[in-house]
């Protein structure tokens, strides 16, 4: 199951492969996604929905050149679609472009599915089967080897087209090896399985770039052969188209996409179905539809056009081996992930928040389609909580929330027409606004001068710590204004700084008071100096004219 691997380095973690693999054999560890081998069935689903290109097939292309070089004859195998992918090119086209390669030649596998069909017609003829499931389709034999063992008496034990034509090429041909081209990953691994019959496998893009590469350019050359209605084969309804007889005991269908095929086979389980022939092929549209037609080679329409006008009205011309030359033994496979007990899902629910019913949300952005898948795959160590996209937003939401409503700060966020988008409980307490819906989407000139709001925006300047005096609510703030460039969001934080100014004017005011007071005794000291002054100076007066009496009376005596 190393046919499609994965480039590490690429992995974004979109999940969209999650979101896209029908049967979920994809796990997420490290930021990396990880393809189960024992659980994919090859769909190449992964590969095709990737918008990163982190999916990728092993190319056997250096290995069918070993095969040319080793001197067998080396014959490819073109799958029918082959005319889809490439416009207008003809068997005859592409067989002489494939020799310019060194191919000894190229036949279509067209040839095995007529072989393949006969088959399935003489199965629902002599066997007298309830449900007899096609077996082309490898993905769809995974599938049920995995996923429905209980089914597996249904698959018709028949070898695909590509194991019967590969089988009929060395039966021609004993010592030709072969080379099997086609639109499919999960051939790879079926000519892989079933040793000795298809030497290499490559893809429509393999065999595109090998051809460029080379420098080969194919030519049209279109053939009107009768003999080819097998041509059918890689279109939904193909089979049908190309049987000779439909037996009235039987129901005839086509079901096309793997979940459409897993819906059948449920109703299998539960008895809704019997007595019919099932064509079944895992991508839409069928093989024509397959991951590797080109990959962005996508026209249904016109695939399926070309497809119809390159097929013919009859059987290809081939001998029909006996049944016990193509029969294809299918074994079950087993998974190794064992299902989690109940409480043991319920213990991961309440973990990724989900403690009741109405809290499964079920909206697959993780990839799976119910929280309970969700949480089975964690328990079976496929998935991470962290993949829960609603809880890693509830989570987030709920981190930043306590953050913003329990900071003593005042925080409000406008957008750039200045319209409030948020505010947390420390702003409205400055702003006496009673609840976030009141201002919530409104004009910030409802609460506050749109001034410096205005020249920030303007200049893409923040500005910081400025000291401002809100007269209407009676607060001095320290207002910090920062634009943010990536949402277009200018975030405003307001520091309430009533009480420091408050308490500053009550300092301011005792320090007046006391330069009052000091003023006042100054005075008193002065005015009371300048009366002892006054007193002394009238006493000194009078003691000096006593004296100079008393001075003169003596010298007169």
């Amino acid at each position: 199951m190393d046919f499609l691997t994965l480039k590490k380095s690429n992995c974004k973690n979109c999940y969209k492969c999650i979101r896209h693999c029908p049967v979920k054999s994809i796990r997420f560890s490290g930021n990396q996604a990880h393809i189960i081998g024992n659980e994919c069935i090859l769909c190449g689903q992964c590969f095709v929905v990737c918008p990163q290109n982190a999916k990728e097939i092993t190319s056997e292309v250096e290995k069918a050149k070993v095969l040319i070089q080793s001197g067998n004859p080396v014959i490819a195998s073109l799958a029918p679609s082959f005319i889809a992918n490439y416009d207008g090119i003809g068997i005859n086209g592409m067989k002489e472009g494939l020799k310019k390669l060194g191919f000894y030649d190229a036949e279509e596998t067209a040839v095995g599915a007529t072989i393949v069909k006969r088959e399935y017609e003489r199965m629902l003829r002599e066997e007298g089967r309830d449900i007899v499931i096609s077996s082309c389709c490898h993905s769809i034999n995974l599938l049920i080897q995995k996923y429905f063992p209980r089914e597996l008496p249904y698959l018709a034990d028949v070898m695909s087209p590509m194991l019967a034509h590969a089988e009929d090429i060395k039966k021609r041909h004993p010592d030709a090896k072969v080379v099997f081209i086609g639109p499919c990953v999960s051939k790879k691994d079926e000519a892989d399985y079933y040793e000795g019959l298809t030497d290499a496998v490559l893809t429509f893009e393999e065999l595109t770039e090998w051809l460029k590469d080379s420098g080969v350019e194919l030519k049209s050359d279109m053939d009107d052969a009768e003999e080819s209605r097998a041509r059918f084969f890689p279109t939904t309804g193909g089979i049908l188209k190309t049987l000779t007889e439909n037996l009235p005991e039987y129901q005839y269908m086509a079901i096309d996409g793997v979940e459409n095929c897993i819906a059948a086979l449920r109703d299998m389980e539960n008895g809704n179905i019997h007595h019919a022939f099932i064509e079944m092929s895992a991508c839409v549209g069928s093989c024509i539809g397959g991951p590797v037609m080109e990959k962005y080679h996508r026209s249904p329409v016109k695939d399926y056009i070309a497809v119809s006008r390159y097929a013919g009205k009859k059987d290809f011309n081939v001998v029909q081996p006996e049944s016990i030359e193509i029969k294809k033994h299918f074994i079950p496979i087993e998974k190794k992930n064992p299902r989690p007990t109940e409480e043991e899902i319920e213990k991961v629910l309440r973990e990724m928040g989900k403690t009741k019913p109405e809290d499964e949300l079920n909206c697959g952005s993780c990839g799976y389609d119910t929280c309970r898948e969700k949480a089975v795959a964690i328990l079976q160590g496929k998935a991470e909580i962290s993949m829960c996209l609603p809880y890693l937003k509830e989570k987030a939401e709920s981190f930043s929330d306590c953050i913003v409503n329990n900071t003593p700060n005042g925080l409000f966020v406008l957008n750039e027409k200045l319209e409030v988008q948020q505010i947390n409980l420390a702003a409205r307490k400055i702003m006496n606004i009673r609840s976030a819906s009141d201002v919530l989407g409104e004009p910030v000139v409802r609460i506050l001068d749109p001034a410096e709001f205005l020249k920030v925006l303007e200049t893409k300047r923040g500005l910081k710590n400025k000291r401002i005096y809100l007269a209407e609510y009676d607060k001095y703030v320290e207002q910090t204004i920062v634009y943010d460039s990536v949402y277009h969001l200018l975030i405003c934080i307001m520091r309430d700084v009533t009480d420091e100014e408050k308490e500053k004017e009550k300092k301011e005011n005792i320090s007046r008071q006391t330069v009052e007071i000091a003023d006042n005794v100054v005075d008193k000291q002065m005015r009371i100096v300048q009366e002892i002054a006054s007193l002394l100076g009238e006493t000194a007066a009078e003691t000096k004219i006593a004296l100079t009496k008393l001075k003169e009376s003596i010298i007169n005596e």
